[in-house]
């Protein structure tokens, strides 16, 4: 009884020897017609192979427990990231199986074909790793793992299906970055993700020690009563302003949903706003958050309580652009309304056309004069590619022309910016996490704020 209900409750499948071993048998009893001593071996070959089938089901199906299998992974995905998933097989078989593995993988990986071998060795766990990379942030879900076993004469295949692992994890904005930088923010060292070293001079009122003078030091910093008394020029120290209030201003319009390299421009804002947010907290400044499109969306108000990051992130988790026009001017009267203390501003949107900047220019004016505005926007990589290339005709040509005359209004649009007292940066979107954070921390070191 236990023999069928397995068979029943697993499907089993025929195998390539299998196959192969009735192919065999038809040609030789079509040959048996033209050579009939060929006949008895043939129907001796038959009945062979029907009791080699039944040992291989008996051997395949009677166990009830032959295979265990489990995924190995976290519950949240880091966006843009590779994240490890580990499967888990367990082979409770008296012999080595010839296992293939069939993970269902979330719908928004489109792979359809996904699939690992592996040798099972006897009463030994073997492990199969892979990695996946999400691109969208939200829910994915994946379904079961189905484990396919063979025994050692591979006549039938036996399929086990783990309903149980069936789970749905969230994919959340790059948060193994947000790990990186905090190691990089400890150590105010970011040379290694390829930006430039900064030396940071303090000029708040908190006071911190007075140390000889070297080429480099503010004058304006001369102790002349400590030079008076040690015959040499001594110099006052001072620590970084802190509880600074860091906005991160994020675009949520049309703009915002050109894809680059799989992930949109939103989201190579959003990991950018995370890890800025978690320097800023490092650094003791207070971090926060507000993103608008037609609309302003959430508000996080700037704080350095202890589940700041975890109200940052969880806002962050659920943004999605909109295809409407982004309104500049609710933008700034929310500002005017909730931010009141001079701030540190850090505006992440993108301006296609110098009419689209010149249209919102005003706005950031206003803005501008209240706090310190960082505006950044993002350089057409595609756009970048067409100019390097060499044109070979006449269509080149005029994709060429086209590319560059963008490239040269991206240009325009950061003087333009840097003419009304606005800190822009022009970035790559691959490059826009380094280049933020370096910014912040030159504009920390030079207490701009």
């Amino acid at each position: 009884m236990n023999f069928l209900k397995a068979l029943y409750n697993n499907p089993v499948f025929i195998g390539r020897r299998l196959y192969l071993a009735v192919v065999i048998l038809i040609l030789a009893f079509v040959l048996s017609f033209f050579l009939p001593w060929l006949l008895l071996i043939t129907k001796i070959a038959v009945v062979a192979l029907a009791i080699l089938t039944l040992v291989d089901a008996a051997t395949l199906f009677l166990p009830r427990r032959p295979i265990l299998a489990n995924r190995i992974c976290s519950d949240r995905f880091s966006n843009g990231d590779q994240n490890k998933v580990q499967l888990k097989v367990y082979n409770n078989f008296p012999f080595t199986s010839q296992i293939e593995i069939i993970d269902e993988l979330p719908i928004q990986f489109q792979i359809h074909d996904f699939s690992k071998k592996v040798a099972a060795k006897s009463k030994e766990s073997s492990i199969v790793e892979y990695s996946l990379r999400p691109v969208e942030r939200g829910e994915y879900h994946f379904g079961s793992v189905l484990v396919y076993c063979k025994s050692p004469l591979q006549l039938l295949i036996r399929r086990i299906e783990f309903t149980q692992e069936e789970r749905t994890i969230r994919v959340l904005p790059s948060y193994f970055l947000m790990r990186q930088y905090e190691l990089k923010a400890f150590s105010n060292n970011l040379q290694d993700g390829g930006s430039k070293k900064i030396r940071k001079i303090g000029h708040s009122l908190e006071f911190e020690q007075i140390k000889e003078y070297v080429r480099g030091d503010d004058i304006r910093s001369i102790n002349w009563k400590a030079t008076a008394r040690k015959g040499g020029l001594m110099v006052n120290n001072y620590t970084d302003e802190k509880s600074q209030q860091v906005y991160c201003l994020i675009d949520k319009g049309r703009v915002m949903k050109s894809p680059f390299n799989g992930l949109s421009l939103l989201d190579y804002a959003i990991n950018a706003s995370l890890i800025l947010s978690r320097v800023a907290l490092i650094k003791q400044d207070r971090a926060g958050l507000i993103t608008f499109d037609h609309q302003i969306g959430q508000v996080v108000p700037a704080s350095r309580v202890q589940g700041q990051m975890t109200n940052i992130l969880e806002t962050l988790y659920n943004q999605q652009t909109r295809y409407l026009e982004t309104d500049y001017e609710k933008l700034y009267a929310q500002l005017k309304f909730r931010v009141n203390q001079r701030s540190l501003l850090i505006l992440f949107t993108n301006f296609e056309s110098m009419a689209g900047l010149e249209r919102q220019l005003p706005y950031l004016r206003a803005i501008s004069r209240s706090h310190l505005l960082l505006v950044v926007f993002f350089e057409n990589t595609e756009l970048n590619q067409i100019t390097s290339q060499k044109a070979q005709s006449l269509e080149d040509i005029y994709m060429k022309t086209i590319a560059e005359r963008f490239s040269y209004e991206k240009k325009r649009m950061v003087k333009e910016l840097r003419k009304h007292g606005i800190f822009t940066i022009l970035t790559e979107p691959e490059n826009l996490t380094i280049n933020t954070v370096n910014q912040y921390l030159e504009l920390k070191s030079r207490q701009a704020i």
